[in-house]
C-alpha cells in the first residue's frame, strides 16, 4: 500500500510548499558588490583583501578579527569601494578620538577620511564621527554605515543602541567592525544580526535557543540547531584570531609575551574578624575599593615615579583618577567631565609617545586606540566586566606591538571575589572563542575565497569482481 500523502492540497503543484520551505532557510542575502580582487588597495594584506572583498559581495557583514588585525584598513577600503560602485557617502562611527586615529590611517593607506560633528561637516565620500554624535545625522544621506568597535554599543543604553539600529534601517549597505562581539555571552551576536537587518535577537533566540528555566538570563543553544546556527552566523560574520585560522599565513601577526601580576594591599578587618570579609554587594565592593584607594595608589605611584617608561593606568572612579594623577609625576588624566577637545588631545598625545603616563578609564578609551607604544598596563581595582579589562588590555597587548607586556591589577584582598568573576568570565570567553572559529572557520574559508569543493565524475571502467568467501 502506498504512504498517504500529508500534503496540504493548495500547496500542491502550484510551488507555494517550495516557496514556504524556502523561508525556513537561514542564509542572509543583501545587495551586493563584487568587485575584482585585484582593484582592492595592495597595501593591505592577502586575508584583508579576501575579507574586503567578502564583505562587499555580502554586502551587509560583521568582521569580528582580534585586536591588531586590521579592521580599520579593511572597513576604510569597504567603505572606499561601496562609495566608488554607487557614487554616494558613506558613514562611519567610532568611540572617542578614534575618529581622528582613523582619519591618520586612511593617510597610510591613501584613503581620505572627514572627521565630523555635524551633517553639514559630511561633505567627503568617507566621513567619520563618534558615537555621540550620532543625532547630528541624517541617515538618508547615507549608502554605507559602518560601525567600528561595535561591540560598544552594549555600553550604551538601550534607547541609544535601539537608536542606531534604527537609523540604519535605511542603509542599504552596513559592516560592524570589532575584536569582541560578545566576550563570554554568544547570544549578543543577536545586537549585530538585528543591527545588518538578518534577524532580530527575539527572533535569533527563539529559533536557536531555548531557555534554561533554572536561570533566567540563561540561554543554550538547541542540540539539534547546533550546525544550522553556526552555518547562519557564517552567512554574515566572519571570525578570526589570527590569520591562519582562515588558512592564511600569519606574516608576523603574533602577540608578544604577556605577564599578568596580581598585587594586593591589605584590606580593612571589621571588628571582632581576624581576616577581610570578601565583598559581594556592589555597595560593599565601592566601599572596599574607598578604603583601600590610599594603599592602592601608593603602591601604583611608587612603580610608576621610578621608571622611565610609559604607563596606562585604568581605573573606574573619579576618586581613583585624581588620587594617582597628584601621586604620579607628569600624569595627565583623561575623566568623563572634561571637554571633548582635551580628550581627543590627550589620548593621541599618548599614541605618539607625547605623555609618559595616562589615567583613564576604559568606558571613556577603552574601545578602538592604537598604544602599542607602550607596553606597560595597570588596573587600580576592577569591576566585574570581562569585557571592559579586555579591551582595555588589549589597548597595548595587540598585533603590532613589539615588546613583552607587563599587566599589574593592584586590588585590595578583599575584592578576591571580583577577580575570581573575571577570571571565570575570561575562560568562558576563550572557550566560545575557539568554539565560533572552529565552528565557522571551514564554512568561511569557502565563501570568502568564493572556492567551491570540486568532484571529478568517476566512470567505472572495470567489472567489480565480489571475494569468493563473500558469496
Amino acid at each position: 500500500m502506498a504512504p498517504p500523502h500529508f500534503e496540504r492540497e493548495d500547496m500542491k503543484n502550484n510551488g507555494e510548499y517550495v516557496k514556504f520551505l524556502e523561508t525556513k532557510k537561514q542564509e542572509c542575502r543583501f545587495d551586493s558588490i563584487k568587485i575584482n580582487r585585484d582593484d582592492i588597495n595592495p597595501m593591505l594584506y592577502e586575508f584583508q583583501k579576501d575579507i574586503a572583498c567578502w564583505a562587499l559581495r555580502k554586502g551587509r557583514a560583521c568582521i569580528f578579527a582580534d585586536c591588531g588585525l586590521g579592521k580599520t584598513p579593511m572597513q576604510l577600503e569597504w567603505a572606499n569601494q561601496v562609495h566608488k560602485k554607487t557614487g554616494k557617502k558613506t558613514l562611519i562611527l567610532a568611540p572617542l578620538a578614534v575618529a581622528e586615529q582613523t582619519k591618520r590611517e586612511g593617510e597610510k593607506f591613501n584613503i581620505g577620511v572627514k572627521v565630523c560633528r555635524t551633517q553639514s561637516d559630511a561633505t567627503s565620500p568617507i566621513n567619520i564621527a563618534n558615537y555621540e554624535m550620532l543625532e547630528h545625522f541624517d541617515s538618508a544621506e547615507f549608502v554605507g554605515i559602518v560601525l567600528d568597535e561595535s561591540s560598544i554599543l552594549k555600553s550604551f543604553t538601550g534607547k541609544i543602541r535601539t537608536k542606531i539600529i534604527e537609523m540604519c534601517k535605511c542603509i542599504p549597505y552596513r559592516l560592524a567592525c570589532t575584536a569582541t562581539p560578545s566576550p563570554n555571552d554568544y547570544m549578543e551576536l543577536g545586537n549585530h544580526s538585528e543591527f545588518m537587518g538578518a534577524m532580530t535577537r527575539a527572533e535569533m533566540l527563539s529559533m536557536f535557543f531555548v531557555h534554561d528555566g533554572s536561570e533566567t538570563q540563561k540561554w543554550r543553544l538547541k542540540g539539534h540547531a547546533k550546525n544550522d546556527y553556526w552555518k547562519w552566523v557564517s552567512s554574515w560574520a566572519v571570525v578570526l584570531k589570527n590569520p591562519s585560522d582562515l588558512g592564511y599565513e600569519n606574516n608576523g601577526f603574533i602577540l608578544p609575551p604577556m605577564e599578568t601580576n596580581v598585587h594586593y594591599v591589605d584590606s580593612h578587618v571589621a571588628e571582632g574578624m581576624l581576616i577581610p570579609m570578601a565583598v559581594n554587594t556592589l555597595a560593599e565592593r565601592r566601599v572596599a575599593r574607598k578604603v583601600s584607594l590610599g594603599k592602592r595608589t601608593e603602591l601604583i605611584a611608587d612603580k610608576v615615579n621610578n621608571s622611565s617608561e610609559m604607563f596606562l593606568i585604568w581605573c573606574d572612579y573619579n576618586a581613583e583618577g585624581e588620587a594617582l594623577k597628584k601621586a604620579i609625576s607628569g600624569a595627565v588624566e583623561v575623566k568623563g567631565p572634561d571637554k571633548h577637545d582635551h580628550k581627543t588631545k590627550a589620548l593621541l598625545d599618548f599614541a605618539e609617545g607625547n605623555i609618559r603616563v595616562l589615567v583613564t578609564k576604559p568606558k571613556i578609551a577603552g574601545f578602538g586606540m592604537n598604544w602599542q607604544i607602550c607596553n606597560n598596563v595597570i588596573f587600580c581595582g576592577l569591576s566585574d566586566s570581562y569585557e571592559a579589562y579586555y579591551q582595555a588590555m588589549r589597548r597595548c597587548w595587540r598585533f603590532g606591538q613589539k615588546n613583552p607586556v607587563t599587566v599589574d591589577i593592584v586590588i585590595s584582598e578583599s575584592e578576591q571575589t571580583v577577580l575570581q568573576n573575571v577570571k571565570r568570565k575570561q575562560s568562558l570567553a576563550d572557550e566560545m572563542s575557539k568554539y565560533m572559529i572552529a565552528n565557522t572557520c571551514e564554512i568561511t574559508k569557502k565563501d570568502l575565497r568564493g572556492h567551491a569543493r570540486s568532484f571529478g565524475n568517476y566512470q567505472a571502467k572495470k567489472r567489480m569482481e565480489v571475494p569468493s568467501w563473500l558469496k
